[in-house]
């Protein structure tokens, strides 16, 4: 129920009563149920759980450090998707370590890493990180993220110029018909092989799993005749679990 889902305390006895082992959240959600591990040291909910997938926004993995520390169940596997709608909907994979939460022998931990790693390709997509110019990036470089594969969608319903603006013709695939998605997401390849995500190519933001485009919520608030100027920005709740770390 949705009441359920919002309330992290009602969800966690569902967790419970349940024998839940698998659990997909977005990271904001998962961060509200974390915090209930800061009072409830046994946190019986997570008990079961064999596989937590986070997906639908940024994971920063620093955000996590509440579980290890706790010692929740250590025998989980925590997993970092990235996913669009237009793949319906997940794009990448990586199975999170404690490493890459806490460090590792007192190392500090890389900037990139406490941001989001979203590992690599599902086995039906590939993606490639290219210049404007439509060029790949080499490792390190930040550039846009693109995704082709058979698990491509074929395009927007009855949106024909859309489709065609963000559907692109495939330039290093052989096969007549391939195509890449431009995402709008910014990313680089690691020298493992893997993919840091890097933030929008434009003022869309993700809000608890949804997108939102800053410049229509401005648009509309300069209709009103009381308003000559705005900006709208996303900001972080100083009250989140997420700042106090």
């Amino acid at each position: 129920p949705g009441e359920v889902s919002r309330s992290p305390a009602d969800f966690a006895e569902l967790l419970e009563a349940e024998g839940v082992t698998c659990l997909s959240q977005t990271p904001s959600a998962f961060l509200r149920l974390l915090e209930l591990a800061t009072t409830d040291q046994a946190a019986p909910w997570a008990n079961t759980l064999r596989t937590i997938v986070f997906g639908g926004e940024a994971l920063e993995y620093a955000s996590l450090k509440p579980w290890y520390r706790h010692r929740l169940n250590p025998a989980t596997r925590l997993i970092n998707m990235y996913g669009i709608t237009e793949t319906t909907v997940h794009v990448t994979w990586r199975v999170v370590q404690e490493g890459d939460v806490l460090g590792t022998e007192g190392q500090a931990l890389d900037n990139q890493r406490t941001r989001s790693n979203i590992g690599r390709p599902l086995a039906d997509l590939s993606a490639f990180i290219l210049d404007p110019q439509g060029e790949p990036q080499p490792v390190g470089v930040t550039g846009e993220l693109y995704v082709g594969g058979a698990g491509l969608a074929r395009g927007y319903l009855n949106r024909p110029e859309l489709t065609a603006e963000r559907f692109l013709p495939h330039p290093f695939d052989p096969t007549p018909g391939g195509r890449l998605y431009r995402t709008g997401d910014l990313a680089r390849w690691t020298a493992e092989g893997e993919l840091d995500y890097q933030g929008r190519i434009d003022h869309q933001v993700k809000i608890r799993g949804y997108r939102i485009e800053l410049g229509e919520i401005e648009a509309t608030l300069a209709r009103h005749p009381s308003v000559t100027s705005c900006v709208v920005m996303a900001v972080r709740d100083k009250r989140s679990l997420q700042d106090r770390l």
